[in-house]
Order: C-alpha cells, then structure tokens, then sequence
C-alpha cells in the first residue's frame, strides 16, 4: 500500500489519509484527533501518528506537524461578534424549521403552508420550492456532506426526496400511519430514516425509494432519531420514557435504553458512537454505553422539563436545554456539571454546539437566541430582533453563520 495524500477534517479534528492498494485501488483511512487542543504539543502528536500508522513514512514528519498546525489554528476561539445580516418572510403560513447544508451555502426551511424551500445563504434568495406535500412539512434534512438531496417529512403521513437544486421529486415514501416528526439521512446517504406518531421508524432506500426495514417496539410516538457517525447503528427517543438502539443492516433492536420517568425529547451519539445521551421532560440528561446499553450517568440539576441535547462536535461536553430558562454543560467524562447559564427569560427548546467546541446557541421562547462561552457560562452575545418564540437554531460548518427560526414566520441569518 502506497500513501497518496492527507486530507485534513476540521469539525471533528481528524486526519483522512488517501492510499493506494496493490491492485491498483485507491481508498481511505481517517484517524481522529478529538483530542486535540490549542494546548496539544503538536512534536509529540505528529511522532505518536507516524509511529501508531504504518501507511505514514517518518520521512512525512514536517508535512504532518504542518497539517496539524493546521488544525490546532482552527480550535482557537476568536473574538467573534455576529450581526443580522438578512430577515427572510420565508413562507406565508409559520415555520416549522430549518436546516444548512454542510457548507453553510443554502439552507431549509418547512413550513404550515405546505412546502419547503431552498434558500442561498450569501444572498437570501430562493432557488427552489418543494412543493407536493398535502399537510404540514415539519421534519426537513440536506444528506449531508454532498447537499444534493432535501428529505421532508409531513404531517400527511408521507416523506418525499428531492433533488436539492432542481427541485424535482424522486420519490414519494408512503407507509407510516400518522404524522411524520423526526427524520435523518445515514453519512453515506443511501438510506433515509424516518420517525411517526404511529410509534414506529422506517428505514427507506434513497435510491430506490422502497422500505428496507421499519423499526417495531416502541409503544409511543418516536419525536427524534439519529444515526451514528459510520451509519451502522440507529438511535430512536420515543413518548414511551425509552430509547432503542438498532442495527441498521438487520433492523433489529440492539437495545432499550430504559430508565427515564417521562417522555423522551432529544437523543444523540457522540462522534466516536460509543455513547449516547437522551434528553426528557423528567427533568434529566442520561448518558449511555452504546455497547452495553448500561446507563453510565444521570445528569441532574434542571427544575423543569429538559427539551433538547446535544454533544460538542469532539464529544467532551453536552449541553442541555431545558423548560427552566437555563442550559447546562456536562462533563462527558464525569457527568458533572461544568457550568450553568442563566440569562433567559423563557423555556430553551433548542441548542447547538459551534464546530470548535467552544461556543454553543440556544433558542429561546423569550424572542432571543443567545451565544454562550461553553466553559465558562457567559454569555457573549444575544440575538435580538425576532417578536416570537425562536424554536430553532443552528451554525453553518465554519462556524462564522448563524440561522435562526422564529414563530414571528421569518427566518434571520446572522454573519460574524
């Protein structure tokens, strides 16, 4: 095997290194950085990777303490101000949601009114309207990395797949009973998978459009799931106070991650997809052992129901949304509580890391959404302007690209 090249992986930190087989076929390895800090000594990192990976000469040194440089440049947390660079009146009925692309270039956006939209970022235009939906479109999701795709899901039962830049309908996914609430393409994006109120989740080909697996046990309404980082393995949060973890390939329940006393709101994998954290209204954050399925922490501190979680992209932190105001950062590690940050007026439904780790966003019922230092729980900005509740929130890839959804029926991208 001969090394081609090293391609460098920001969010995340990671190293992707291009070989060539004896045959004659090209293909990748990725070694994750998660670790990596503006404090790494970058010497001893670059002298670890030669002598932990076979493919990399030592004759590379200089070129891979480069890269890493590289990387370490992107993890420093600058003096970042963001202002409101455009207001969209996205639809005529209110938001549902929205969503970027991995790019940050175009975004999403669901609505009452029947439709979604694709919307270019730099210039606040429309480029396409995905229209053919007979009820609400509330779930929405670019396939992330190649952003060619848009998935929609509607409260008319059905999912639809779309050509992101023409706007043409590939297929129409017909099966669940009720309401569609939660759907997310696998890394590979050649599968869909989709969450009902009728207590189930299918798994849909995207090329062909047909079921390959629906997802049966959960005695409740399924509100979110997620695919872990290599699409192997499916994580669903259901009404039922449960969580399952399933295998993709047979379709078959791995797990029940069962222990919460209320209905689940939000659930993840880490990037590494050794763990998982499940959000609910019992007022709690669990962390568990994808493994296993043992619950390793209970995250308690929250007064009031906890609404949204998510992990940091290097899955050191999690941070938690809750009913109370407040949103709180666990240490991954330990399950204590970093810090607690206080400033809201009204319930957070939504948060979001930035790609470094260091920032994250909630979006709040109080009209505002607000920047946070993770590590230290002050808040560094708050974004005013919408005149409703914010439901959603979300940065672009690089982090210097805020989008947030209001109930005021307008969109606002907000640029640093």
């Amino acid at each position: 095997m001969r090394l081609t090249r090293f391609l460098l992986r920001y969010h995340p930190p990671g190293l992707t290194l291009e070989y060539e087989r004896s045959n004659g076929d090209t293909d990748q390895k990725t070694i994750d950085l998660l670790t990596l800090s503006p404090h790494s000594d970058l010497d001893v990192l670059a002298k670890q990777i030669i002598e932990d990976e076979p493919l990399i000469p030592e004759s590379r040194y200089d070129q891979v303490r480069q890269i890493l440089e590289k990387l370490q440049e992107k993890t420093y947390d600058t003096k970042q101000v963001f202002y409101l660079f455009k207001m969209l009146r996205a639809h005529i009925l209110p938001l549902t949601n929205c969503a970027f692309n991995k790019d940050g270039d175009k975004f999403i956006t669901g609505s009452y009114d029947r439709t979604c939209k694709v919307w270019d970022t730099a210039t606040g235009d429309e480029l396409v309207s995905l229209e053919g939906h007979k009820n609400v479109v509330y779930a929405l999701s670019f396939n992330t990395p190649y952003g060619d795709k848009v998935a929609t899901g509607s409260f008319d039962k059905t999912c639809k797949l779309w050509d992101s830049k023409t706007g043409d309908c590939y297929h129409t996914l017909k099966g669940h009973l009720t309401e569609i609430v939660c759907l997310c393409f696998n890394p590979q994006s050649t599968l869909l998978a989709s969450g009902s109120m009728d207590n189930t989740a299918k798994l849909w080909d995207v090329e062909t459009g047909v079921t390959k697996h629906t997802l049966l046990g959960h005695t409740a309404e399924i509100v979110s799931l997620n695919f872990n980082s290599t699409g192997d393995t499916i994580i669903t949060g259901s009404f039922d106070h449960t969580s399952k973890i399933w295998d993709v390939k047979s379709g078959k329940c791995i797990h029940t991650l069962a222990g919460h006393k209320g209905e689940i709101s939000s659930t993840q994998f880490n990037y590494s997809g050794d763990l998982a954290i499940s959000g609910s209204i019992d007022r709690t954050c669990r962390v568990w052992n994808v493994a296993s399925g043992q619950c390793l922490y209970t995250m308690r501190g929250h007064t009031d129901e906890v609404l949204d979680v998510a992990f940091e992209p290097q899955g050191q932190k999690i941070v938690t949304a809750s009913a109370d105001h407040t949103a709180r950062v666990f240490s991954t590690a330990t399950g204590a509580c970093i810090a607690s940050f206080l400033g809201h007026d009204g319930e957070i439904s939504k948060v979001a890391f930035n790609p470094q780790g260091k920032k994250f966003i909630s979006a709040s019922s109080d009209k505002t959404c607000r920047v946070w230092n993770a590590e230290t729980g002050q808040c560094l900005q708050t974004l005013e302007g919408h005149t409703d509740e914010i439901f959603s929130c979300a940065f672009n890839y690089s982090g210097d690209t805020i989008i947030t959804g209001s109930k005021d029926n307008t969109c606002r991208i907000w640029k640093s």
